[in-house]
């Protein structure tokens, strides 16, 4: 069985990309009406530049019925266009074992995407029914970009000893949870020594870094802090900065695609300058 993180591999390298493309629709800023229009036009015009794309789920259900039609419609576009590239739904569904079972087999069966972002406030033990498919991504929503954050995830908390804030403290215990080599981190790019921390802790495990653009995140430093020591395991997620890139109905989607170069190309200029290259790894 191959597992996620030698899919990730293949997507990244094939394309020589860490990009991770949002697609969260927005009725007030898509260049045209129809949701599944707009996204298929933004897929077609990206898909060889990234490894990735990223539905929010929460912008489908907004919509309704209409909405999750066309995620479906959306998810299937991507898999007819470009087949080896990550869909990951970003759910971050979180409740105890039981429920957690039906949002697994809901966002894996149902949807069928490749990973999943959680939400591990219920401990590792209820995020088993997750981590039980060996072939699926699980991020654990871990350090988030919104001024807010510092309310909680800065507390601190002590260890055996060891003082540490609850974000850190949470990577660690994931570190644990990961038995399967499946489970992986979600960590803002607006706090990039976070990211750091977050990346001595589980040094090999795959980090989804949303919030690098519209959200300001410092591109050079999530990317250098992220970096892992062998394998990237690295993506740099953005949404509105490239599928809202022109709201021009004629032009957006090859807006899109140069935004998405922009980005992909500003990470590999940053692996470069750590002596990291496609080619050596």
């Amino acid at each position: 069985m191959t597992t996620f993180a030698e899919r990730l591999w293949q997507s990244s390298k094939g394309r020589r990309s860490l990009v991770c493309v949002g697609l969260d629709p927005d009725p007030e800023l898509m260049a045209v009406a129809d949701v599944l229009d707009f996204n298929k036009a933004v897929i077609d015009a990206t898909h060889d530049l990234v490894c990735a794309y990223k539905p929010n789920l929460a912008f489908y259900e907004a919509l309704g019925r209409r909405g999750l039609d066309a995620l479906e419609g959306t998810v299937a576009h991507i898999r007819s266009a470009a087949p080896d590239v990550i869909v990951l739904g970003d759910a971050k569904r979180g409740d105890i074992g039981s429920t957690n079972a039906m949002h697994a087999r809901a966002l894996f069966e149902v949807w069928g995407f490749d990973a999943a972002t959680i939400n591990g406030y219920a401990g590792g033990e209820a995020l088993e029914p997750f981590l039980s498919y060996r072939d699926r991504g699980v991020f654990v929503w871990c350090r988030s970009s919104n001024p807010g954050a510092r309310e909680l995830q800065d507390r601190v908390v002590v260890d055996n000893g060891t003082t540490m804030a609850l974000h850190e403290y949470l990577a660690a215990r994931a570190r644990e949870w990961n038995k399967l080599g499946n489970l992986g981190l979600v960590a803002g790019a607006a706090y990039p020594d976070d990211i750091g921390k977050i990346r001595s802790r589980c040094p090999d495990m795959p980090i989804l870094v949303p919030g690098v653009g519209k959200q300001s995140g410092d591109l050079y430093e999530a990317v250098r802090q992220g970096l892992d020591s062998n394998a990237f395991n690295l993506l740099i997620a953005s949404s509105r900065s490239i599928t809202y890139a022109s709201r021009d109905p004629d032009g957006f989607a090859q807006a899109a695609r140069a935004a998405a170069a922009e980005l992909r190309d500003g990470i590999n200029l940053v692996l470069e300058q750590e002596g990291r290259t496609w080619d050596r790894n």
